[in-house]
């Protein structure tokens, strides 16, 4: 699809720092440090592409940890190709254990990563990714700078196993978090079976955000075809890490960069693709994010008008029965980018790292395995997108429908006399330190119809916006065999998780959104087929309360612990607008339009 001349070597952009006659002096400066751990002047200064490697694994990051073996393949691969490798940290971003949350560290890593391809002699990159917010971080910055950039995901997991059962990682948690409360097990078991499943290196076995945002980065061209969910034990894996390396090469010569392949239909793509994975709640935040840095108009709206209407086709945990080696087995995102494309869903002339088009690289890759990946006319759920919500409580929210369960179906969505909606009283959190605290209070008399509210759980309020929306009934209920409850809140809650909540509300209530006016004991009522939801109160009783909070000060929420909690706050944008930073949406192809000044 480039047709391009090709780069000639004096061309190269890191010529400027290590092979630069006009300034002699700053050239020795850049080099002779280089020299000390035995790199050669003439690798350095013979025209080779000097190709980065943003290294995301470590031991604070151990979804990702196995990047530190993988890399030595991704350097034979540069070196293969005639490149000389230059591998660098990422800041580390490990969901599960950040506190308060990694959704803090996409922003700052992606600060970090664009200074380093803006200001050092890199003439490509390699990013490594896999657990979740690395993705996205290394996307943005791609994008930024626009310097050829290719992805290498680490891949999921295998499989995890209790006996014959299937354990899906993050999901089988939220089970067993469940179990715990209802009394069948105990802590210690809770902890082993949890243990389950996490088998091996690799990121999350589910369909949750590690596996969605790299099945994105395929889709959205940004990764080798067929990469994003080889199983990271598997020799494939390191197979396809050589490949990436030298595909790097190439793309510097063929002058192949970010801001040629994430364009507007590559963005459409992603949101089709997502719907038929079932994909994570959580990509539409990431996706927005990298839109944004790219330059293209991305919204909540567009999600729902792309992507509603699209039927469920992985059948993956934890819309579906099955894991990370048995999607890849069948066939894995070229599979299912098939389906798409000859369903007309797909924009298959999209450019992408290999220089060939999206379609081109589906080619003849029909399901190996309809049960689990299903063919287009024979889906899951014949319609898997997001709706976006609107009414007075926030401008957006998402509600998930591919894991709408038959059971949330009948008690809250089945009234034949209002179909696609229901009310409900609620019981209002702010923050999770308060759900814990109060959920199994008894006078707060949650019933089966309650709806469970969490607010001050967003980029601002919480900061960072928590996985927290996803709340679990208290205890008394579960015993009596009511285990979920509809959810709403203004953060967001694990790609693993099956609960259909509404989430990632804009604006939130830290920021004067509706969620904020709430009082234990409102009603609310949600339709989807409106695609509303709104506070059952009248207009001057609203009006009161929001009087009375700016009274107030404004929703009070914890104060900042470090320095960057303070910057991020007083910087972040909504989760509906991709949570990114004010200010850095507006730098975009740093690398040409604002070359580094000299530092001698």
């Amino acid at each position: 699809m480039q047709n391009k001349r090709r780069l000639l070597p004096g061309e190269l952009r890191s010529r400027w720092w290590l092979d630069n006659p006009e300034h002699p002096g700053t050239t020795a400066l850049c080099i002779e440090r280089f020299l000390n751990y035995g790199i050669t002047l003439e690798e350095l200064t013979s025209g080779k592409p000097i190709i980065g490697i943003a290294q995301s694994g470590s031991d604070l990051t151990p979804c990702n940890r196995h990047h530190i073996d993988l890399v030595k393949r991704v350097k034979d691969g540069i070196r293969a190709q005639g490149g000389v490798p230059f591998e660098f940290p990422l800041h580390p971003i490990y969901e599960n254990a950040r506190r308060p949350t990694a959704a803090l560290d996409r922003n700052l890593a992606y600060l970090g990563l664009v200074e380093i391809l803006h200001g050092y002699p890199l003439d490509g990159v390699v990013l490594t990714t896999g657990c979740d917010k690395t993705t996205p971080a290394c996307l943005m910055a791609a994008a930024t700078v626009n310097i050829p950039a290719i992805v290498l995901s680490g891949g999921p997991m295998l499989n995890g196993w209790r006996g014959a059962e299937r354990v899906g990682s993050g999901t089988i948690i939220w089970e067993l978090r469940k179990r715990l409360a209802a009394g069948d097990i105990d802590y210690p078991t809770f902890l082993s079976r949890a243990a389950d499943s996490a088998p091996s290196i690799g990121h999350c076995n589910t369909m949750g955000t590690a596996s969605t945002m790299n099945s994105l980065a395929e889709v959205l061209g940004m990764s080798l075809p067929g990469s994003a969910m080889i199983p990271a034990p598997y020799k494939e894996r390191a197979m396809v890490a050589y490949q990436t390396g030298q595909r790097c090469v190439d793309m510097v010569w063929e002058d192949i960069r970010p801001l040629d392949i994430l364009t507007r239909p590559a963005f459409e793509n992603a949101i089709v693709l997502c719907s038929a994975l079932g994909g994570s709640s959580n990509a539409p935040i990431h996706i927005n994010a990298i839109a944004r840095h790219a330059g293209v108009e991305l919204d909540n709206d567009d999600w729902q008008a792309l992507g509603h209407d699209v039927p469920l086709l992985a059948n993956v945990m934890p819309a579906g029965a099955y894991l990370g080696e048995e999607f890849h087995r069948a066939g894995g995102i070229p599979a299912v980018v098939h389906e798409l494309l000859g369903a007309g869903k797909l924009h298959g002339d999209a450019l992408t790292v290999n220089g060939k088009s999206l379609a081109e690289n589906a080619t003849g890759c029909e399901t190996q395995d309809d049960d689990v990946i299903l063919r287009y006319d024979q889906p899951l759920v014949p319609r898997a997108g997001f709706i976006n919500l609107k009414g007075n409580l926030f401008d957006s929210a998402l509600m998930k429908t591919s894991v709408i369960s038959a059971e949330f179906r009948e008690r809250f969505l089945s009234n034949p006399l209002d179909p696609e909606a229901f009310e409900g009283t609620v019981v209002v959190f702010d923050g999770s330190e308060d759900y814990h605290a109060r959920i199994d209070d008894p006078t707060l008399n949650i019933t089966a119809s309650t709806i469970l509210v969490m607010r001050g759980a967003g980029p601002v309020g919480h900061p960072g916006g928590a996985e927290v929306v996803n709340m679990q009934p208290p205890e008394a209920l579960i015993r009596q065999g009511i285990e979920s409850l509809p959810c709403l809140g203004d953060g967001r809650q694990s790609g693993t998780s099956g609960s259909p909540s509404i989430l990632n509300a804009s604006p939130e209530a830290a920021v004067g959104g509706g969620l904020g006016l709430l009082e234990t004991g409102d009603r609310i009522r949600i339709d989807l087929r409106r695609g509303e939801a709104n506070a059952l109160i009248p207009e001057d009783e609203w009006s009161r309360r929001r009087q009375r909070q700016a009274d107030r000060g404004g929703y009070i929420y914890p104060a900042h612990q470090t320095p960057w909690q303070e910057i991020q706050r007083g910087l972040v944008e909504p989760l509906d607008k991709g949570m990114t930073l004010a200010p850095a949406t507006a730098y975009r192809d740093v690398a040409r339009q604002s070359p580094p000044r000299d530092n001698h």
